[in-house]
């Protein structure tokens, strides 16, 4: 298999690599878990991981999104799972939107991947799994469904992602 043939796997923070801290009550995002989990998951298909960033995404900027979208373009593999922070996934989708033969899937969490009871595993199985079969373009990968980047908004009172509205109806 040759790099463009294996999985660029970028990884920014956001919910799946966060970390309690108990003596200050309050979770911070921490080192990288998601090699850990696709070596228990026994993935056979050739990745890399690049450490992006370390941020919830609330606290991405503008020049996050073009340092992800600068790793993005500098990958040798034409495909590409970035994990995220749900909160602002979709922006970061946007920003992406124009690259060309590439299939990008962006994926996270809401609980962290360290909880017993997480959707990390089975969000980025999802992920591996979207990233080898859709066309260039950029999805999102969640809680079961595999979404148009473009065409997706996070509902914060269902905590859920669910299809944009059209005209805003």
């Amino acid at each position: 298999m040759t790099p463009a043939d294996a999985i660029a796997v970028l990884t920014t923070g956001g919910t799946i690599d966060k970390i309690y801290f108990d003596a200050q009550s309050r979770f911070e995002v921490g080192h990288s878990v998601i090699d850990d989990l696709l070596q228990h998951a026994v993935v056979k298909r050739p990745y890399r991981i690049v450490e992006v960033l370390r941020k919830d995404s609330l606290d991405l900027t503008d020049a996050d999104r073009d340092q992800i979208r600068a790793t993005v373009l500098a990958a040798a593999e034409n495909k590409i799972v970035i994990t995220h922070g749900t909160d602002t996934m979709t922006a970061t989708g946007s920003a992406l939107a124009d690259i060309p033969n590439k299939t990008i899937v962006l994926t996270g969490a809401l609980s962290p991947a360290r909880f017993a009871e997480t959707d990390a595993m089975f969000n980025l199985g999802m992920a591996f799994a979207a990233v080898q079969v859709a066309p260039p373009g950029v999805y999102i990968a969640i809680n079961g469904t595999v979404f148009d980047a473009e065409k997706v908004v996070k509902d914060r009172e269902r905590n859920a992602f669910v299809v944009a509205p059209k005209n805003g109806t």
